[in-house]
């Protein structure tokens, strides 16, 4: 009978079970029959597909049921199931396990064996998707699986229900603790109640799986090494399982071998085991009685315990040397005897890298230098230089000896750098239609230097020669005019300047496009002013009005228009009876210098124009600018220490001051939006260059941002408003103190360098404003640390003491909070700017907290504050807060 054309047709349908059911019921003969054809089967089912299409992905299962009942070898089956074919490694997991063992059943106990063996040895991940039928087999043979770290990997990738029933669990719990792998599988398996960590505590209490051998398991895992990745499940089951001390005595030298190079967590924890078998009366073994007869008894020898001392203190992690430190203290005071014991590792404490653990070494020394024998004594004599001066000199005289190391000379920060020149000038506009062309393909407008010589030449040359500015301009911009005039606004400065281009060559598609197009909201105030400029020309071009020139074009790089520059531009306009542009003369007006110059303003007296007596009767507004920072809609008392919830930060600039009458210039200098569409943030500076603090103002909304497609306010706009004129409060601070604490714009310190030269730094401010970004960690810590740092060794050590001096009372928490990471270091930062300037002066919040209980490195610190400010009197420094 003819059984292979409807085992085709079956695995051609893909009817898998009924498949599975005809493969059962063949004979031997029929079986060799289906196994000759399967490979002309499956080159003829290859060939209809491409070799990159999944379709005979869909065919997987029939030809490996297939392959696995009729194919003869062991070898042969193993190969067949993995084919590349069908079975390619991103498929997936197998589906079809209980098929193939359904046809399989009836093979040879020793050839199923072989099978199980070579499925094991072809596994390369804990995930392989051969994985679920190797261990199935193992399974249903019972055989001793093969040595596979990939096979217990993948055994504890799997589901642990009902482990005790597992036939394999006598073979591979042993594994369990040597297998690589094993740990990153398991590395987030942490529910004492659920996964692994909760079925091997069971087993434990059930009796199924002695705890012995899970303690010893996780004793030898530790033993092997690894990363804390890799132990981090063992850690947590030798943890959940407890040991008691009399099942870790018979283990403490295996502990002891942890503590000197273990992961932290490891080392942790043998610490916690071994300090519970300490004796509790007594430390050393009575005559004729060895280290060992001490452990049997559930004790610690002397030498054990200066083992495990000197394993600690010779670690890194200051964490587990206070831990050595604390254990040993606690040791000796109970058993004084130890004294001579102790001695060598509080030597190696002496080189401690932390101060606190060096004064703690010290204490113990000084409080058992009684029970020291001579041998013991000259231990800590030699080790005297590696102490501190102060601590060293307590040292030496309490053991008669010791070279005490010299005090390290007292820095002495250098002077602050000369401050730069404030402005240079700026280039003229282009001078021709070709170097216009010219100016325009190599920038384009991309910075405002080169937007105001742009729009300056434009309007010059295009007054003089229409015809060759067209002709220069025209071809770059032919294809921009068949879809911008279909936008709903132009936002963008270069729009209304490549609009006027067009309309000078007569290609633009509209006339009159500022009526429709020039933004009315959701624009920041000088965005808009911009916009007006350039809209302002382009309808002059349209209206064949152009002046012969700009009065706002700025004549230095900081955006300023020289006052007598300004005056010979209104008299060229009153000479041709040209009216200024409205928008361009309002601009021109901010940009005009602080100081007064009487000779441009003698001049200016003889205008006759009505912009003439404008200027001449111009005196410098003085806009009042206040920031007020919030948490989202919260109110303005909102407690930035709370960690509860994430601040939603939201600054509120605000600005009030006298009306000028002119609109744009009230709009600029008389109020400040909350964040909105701003295509030129980086131009604002150079708009009120007069007015330092109105230009930070508008910024602010602005500087926390640091989305990828966004426009950072960084180091070029802080130094642009820094060369500005002008108050500076807290808008100001806050664009130094967010650059500042930027660690991707270390060019911000050579800004903060530059206006502490000039004695124009808002320190006091600063520092409340670095609280607050602090506080809320929209900045870290440890950068704006290492800014502060740098700045006060280059100089600026006066103004960083005066900036941390404001930023501690809104940093140092409250009694029962937890300090910001890395508060410590700040602080320490704070002294040393402190000792640097000779500061003194209480401040309460210092004192304060120096008052509180407790050793940490912060109140340490806190406390050395403390004591240089009340060291001498002097003027308290909270004073003026």
């Amino acid at each position: 009978m003819d059984h292979w054309n409807e085992i085709r047709k079956l695995i051609e349908g893909r009817h898998a079970e009924r498949l599975t059911e005809q493969l059962v019921a063949l004979g031997g003969e029929a079986r060799k029959q289906v196994a000759a054809r399967l490979p002309e089967l499956l080159k003829e089912l290859r060939g209809r597909f491409d070799r990159w299409d999944r379709d005979l992905v869909d065919y997987a299962v029939v030809l490996r049921v297939a392959g696995a009942a009729t194919l003869g070898g062991a070898a042969a089956v193993a190969s067949w199931l993995y084919r590349r074919d069908y079975a390619p490694q991103w498929a997936g997991p197998d589906n079809d396990v209980d098929l193939v063992l359904t046809v399989l059943a009836d093979r040879p106990a020793a050839w199923r064996a072989d099978l199980a063996e070579r499925l094991v040895l072809r596994t390369r991940v804990a995930d392989d998707r051969g994985m679920a039928l190797a261990l199935a087999l193992l399974r249903r043979t019972g055989i001793t699986p093969p040595p596979h770290d990939v096979l217990v990997a993948g055994w504890a990738n799997g589901s642990p229900s009902r482990l005790g029933d597992d036939p394999l669990l006598d073979h591979l719990l042993p594994r369990l603790f040597e297998a690589e792998g094993v740990g990153r599988v398991l590395q987030w398996d942490n529910a004492p109640d659920a996964g692994w960590l909760g079925a091997l505590l069971d087993l434990a209490d059930a009796g199924r799986v002695e705890r012995e051998a899970l303690i010893v398991g996780c004793l030898r895992r530790f033993l092997r090494g690894g990363t804390p990745i890799d132990l981090r499940f063992f850690v947590r089951l030798h943890e959940a399982l407890d040991p008691s001390p009399a099942e870790v005595a018979g283990h403490a030298r295996d502990y002891l071998r942890l503590l000197p190079a273990a992961p932290g967590p490891v080392a942790d924890l043998a610490v916690k085991r071994l300090r519970a078998l300490a004796p509790q009366s007594g430390g050393t073994p009575a005559e004729g009685t060895g280290s060992a007869d001490m452990r049997a008894t559930g004790g610690l020898s002397a030498d054990d315990l200066a083992e495990a001392w000197e394993s600690l203190l010779f670690r890194a992690e200051r964490k587990l040397v206070r831990a050595g430190l604390s254990w040993l203290r606690a040791s000796v005071r109970r058993s004084p005897e130890l004294a001579d014991a102790v001695a060598a590792p509080l030597a190696r404490a002496f080189a401690a890298d932390s101060a606190e653990l060096q004064e703690m070494a010290v204490e113990v020394a000084l409080a058992h230098v009684g029970g020291m024998g001579e041998e013991s004594r000259a231990v800590i004599r030699e080790a005297v230089e590696l102490l501190p001066p102060g601590l060293g000199r307590q040292a030496a005289l309490a053991f008669d000896g010791g070279t005490v190391a010299d005090a390290a000379p007292a820095y002495v920060p250098p002077p602050l750098p000369p401050a730069p020149e404030r402005a240079g000038a700026l280039e003229p506009p282009p001078g021709s239609p070709a170097e216009l062309a010219r100016l325009t393909s190599q920038d384009g407008g991309r910075t405002w230097q080169a937007w105001e010589r742009l729009l300056a030449g434009f309007v010059t040359l295009a007054g003089r020669d229409p015809d060759g500015v067209a002709a220069a301009l025209r071809p770059q911009r032919l294809d921009w005019a068949s879809w911008t005039y279909q936008e709903e606004s132009w936002r963008r400065a270069d729009q209304w300047l490549q609009g006027a281009v067009l309309s000078l060559s007569g290609a633009a598609p509209k006339r009159r496009v500022w009526l429709d197009l020039l933004p009315t909201s959701r624009v920041a105030a000088p965005d808009l002013l911009l916009l007006h400029r350039a809209a302002e020309i382009l309808r002059a071009v349209e209206e064949g009005g152009l002046p012969p020139l700009l009065l706002a074009t700025p004549t230095h790089d900081t955006g300023h228009v020289a006052a007598a520059e300004l005056v010979r531009r209104l008299e060229v306009l009153e000479a041709a009876g040209v009216k200024p542009l409205a928008a361009d003369f309002q601009q021109a007006l901010l940009r005009l210098p602080r100081t007064p110059d009487p000779e441009a303003a003698g001049r200016a007296a003889r205008l006759t124009s009505a912009a003439g007596r404008v200027l001449a009767a111009w005196t410098c507004p003085e806009p009042a600018v206040a920031m007020e920072w919030r948490c989202g809609n919260a109110g303005p008392e909102h407690d930035w220490h709370d960690r509860g919830h994430d601040h939603n930060v939201r600054l509120t600039p605000t600005c009030a001051g006298g009306r000028t009458g002119l609109p744009l210039v009230d709009l600029m200098l008389g109020g400040v939006e909350e964040r909105t569409e701003a295509e030129h943030v980086a131009w604002w500076p150079a708009t009120l260059p007069a007015h330092r603090e109105v230009a930070a103002a508008h910024l602010a909304p602005y500087v926390l941002i640091r989305y990828w497609d966004a426009s950072w306010v960084g180091p070029a706009q802080a130094l642009a408003v820094a060369r500005s004129e002008g108050p500076a409060g807290a808008a100001f601070a806050l664009l130094l103190a967010r650059v500042l604490g930027d660690p991707q714009m270390p060019e911000s310190l050579e800004v903060l360098l530059e206006v502490a030269a000039r004695g124009e730094l808002p320190a006091r401010e600063m520092g409340r404003q670095v609280g607050l970004l602090l506080a809320t960690g929209e900045v870290r810590m440890i950068d704006m640390v290492a800014a502060l740092e740098s700045a006060a060794r280059q100089g600026a050590h006066a103004q960083v003491w005066e900036i941390a001096a404001a930023a501690l009372p809104v940093l140092l928490p409250p009694e029962g909070e937890r300090p910001r990471n890395g508060l410590g270091g700040f602080v320490a930062l704070a002294a040393s700017a402190a000792e640097w300037c000779g500061a003194r002066g209480e401040i309460a919040e210092v004192r304060a907290m120096a008052a509180r209980k407790g050793n940490s490195g912060l109140l340490r610190e806190v406390r050395r504050l403390h004591d240089h400010l009340t060291a001498a009197p002097g003027r308290a420094m909270g004073q003026e807060r």
